[in-house]
């Protein structure tokens, strides 16, 4: 594996743990786009599956035994369907169609958190099936982009529940997917090229990330930190239309 490879590795790891350490999804949305600039998107994903799955474990003792079991019963069924699809179509579809895909996910994400702010203020009328939507619909974008969190988010918000709640919910229900997406790939033959011994030294950089970021989230301004995000998401996501 070359250095340049190794370093976009290394950067992606810090940029996942400061995202689970409290500077929040967006942060985490550049992990498959940056890492699809130096190997392909299939790879990418797969690659930034393990490192996902390790900030997640320190999310989860932040927020353990703070989840709503309702909406994770609504959600994770449909999600594992979603994933499976997603799975079977990063095996099949050439990278030049899933550089496109990728990006447009991407480009999703920013739209999502043009209109998320609204969401928490609507007037809404709960049904089931409204979960089912969102938990395939999250467990497609995971699986095929590891950007499944607008649908998810989105529906939350319109939940209206404690932000303690919210995000222990959140952390579960991730958690839970890329579980399955772990087989999942690997059945598949997506983690065959994946550096699995790279990822490993990567641990302490994820935990530094985490660390940096429960440091600096309370000091940085967020509005603008999201800001500057959102423009590095949309040139990532732009170079993968080219």
């Amino acid at each position: 594996m070359s250095i340049e490879v190794t370093v976009v590795i290394a950067g992606v790891g810090l940029l996942i743990g400061m995202a689970k350490g409290g500077f929040g999804p967006v942060l985490g949305a550049l992990a498959t786009p940056i890492l699809s600039q130096v190997m392909p998107v299939s790879q990418a994903v797969a690659t930034a599956l393990p490192l996902l799955m390790i900030g997640d474990v320190f999310a989860l003792r932040l927020y353990w035994n703070q989840w709503n079991f309702r909406q994770l019963q609504l959600l994770i069924p449909s999600a594992v369907l979603g994933v499976f699809l997603g799975a079977y179509l990063l095996t099949t579809l050439p990278d030049t169609l899933l550089r496109p895909t990728l990006g447009l996910f991407s480009l999703l994400i920013v739209a999502y958190k043009l209109v998320s702010d609204r969401l928490s203020v609507q007037s809404y009328r709960p049904h089931n099936w409204h979960g089912y939507v969102a938990g395939g619909a999250s467990g497609f974008g995971s699986a095929v982009a590891n950007a499944g969190g607008p649908p998810f988010t989105a529906y939350m918000l319109l939940q209206k529940l404690d932000p303690a709640i919210f995000m222990g919910t959140t952390t579960l229900f991730f958690i839970t997917v890329n579980l399955i997406k772990l087989p999942s790939f690997w059945l598949a033959g997506l983690m065959d090229d994946t550096p699995i011994l790279t990822i490993l030294v990567m641990l302490p950089v994820v935990f530094v990330g985490s660390a940096v970021g429960r440091h600096f989230v309370k000091s940085v301004n967020p509005k603008m930190f999201e800001t500057v995000m959102m423009v590095l998401l949309i040139l990532a996501s732009t170079l993968l239309f080219i």
